[in-house]
């Protein structure tokens, strides 16, 4: 007898999700990570008596455990509709709310100077108010400017105090002045930058820097500034050489 052949292997089918059965299970999903977020946003708010240490763990918790533990359960169940759905729901959870909640709470953490602060350097409008932040300055040999610099990262609540003010640099012969030695958050002070003639074209840091020595923590305000030194007009450059206009063959 001719033996019979071999029955074709089984076809692996994608399962079919159905609304009825798909939607009880991932709005449960959804909600055990959305209570989840709150919960341990408020227990853990408790727990941590100082206001800054460990709350960005804190925010970001369950975004990484919601996210990759649904997924992860998703996969794991795929021809499972109802637990697929319910991995499906931890998922979304992770993003809305726990993702949106965390980032509410980080920029909460950054207006509260948590997140340290730092330095805007800008330039002086027409009008004499500031212009828009900087990052570089070009500024020829023998010549100077003044911008405006503020403190920020931190807000009046937070930090009420002074913040004294230090610039410095280590390029040759340049100075760096600041109208104000003393000013509080958000304020606006002059900083006037002076390039003698016989700085060397190059490219330099000026770092300007603030520090509050006031209550429990000090704070402190950090920025810096690129500082392109070029040629004066009518100048050369030192180590260049201008090449010789030929003589005119014409001439005696």
């Amino acid at each position: 007898m001719t033996p019979a052949p071999p029955s074709p292997p089984e076809v692996q089918e994608f399962p079919t999700y159905r609304l009825p059965t798909f939607l009880p299970p991932f709005l449960l999903g959804w909600g055990v990570g959305a209570a989840l977020t709150f919960t341990v946003r408020a227990v853990g708010g408790a727990l941590l008596g100082d206001p800054c240490e460990g709350r960005t763990l804190l925010a970001l918790l369950l975004p990484l455990l919601l996210g990759p533990g649904g997924l992860a359960l998703t996969a794991a169940n795929w021809r499972r509709p109802r637990r697929a759905a319910l991995g499906l729901g931890l998922v979304v959870a992770s993003l809305l709310p726990a993702l949106y909640v965390g980032a509410q709470d980080i920029g909460e953490l950054r207006r509260t100077g948590c997140a340290g602060g730092y330095v805007v350097v800008s330039r002086v409008a027409a009008d004499g108010q500031p212009g828009g932040s900087i990052s570089s300055l070009r500024l020829e040999a023998g010549s100077s400017v003044t911008v405006t610099a503020r403190v920020g990262g931190y807000t009046t609540q937070t930090h009420p105090g002074v913040f004294t003010v230090q610039a410095q640099t280590a390029a040759p012969g340049v100075t760096v002045t600041p109208g104000r030695t003393q000013v509080r958050v958000g304020e606006d002070f002059p900083v006037t930058v002076t390039v003698p003639a016989t700085t060397p074209v190059n490219t330099y840091t000026i770092g300007i820097g603030a520090r509050e020595a006031g209550g429990d923590r000090p704070a402190e305000a950090a920025g810096t500034l690129e500082l392109n030194v070029r040629p004066a007009p009518g100048t050369d450059t030192p180590g260049t050489n201008t090449p010789a206009t030929p003589a005119d063959p014409a001439r005696p």
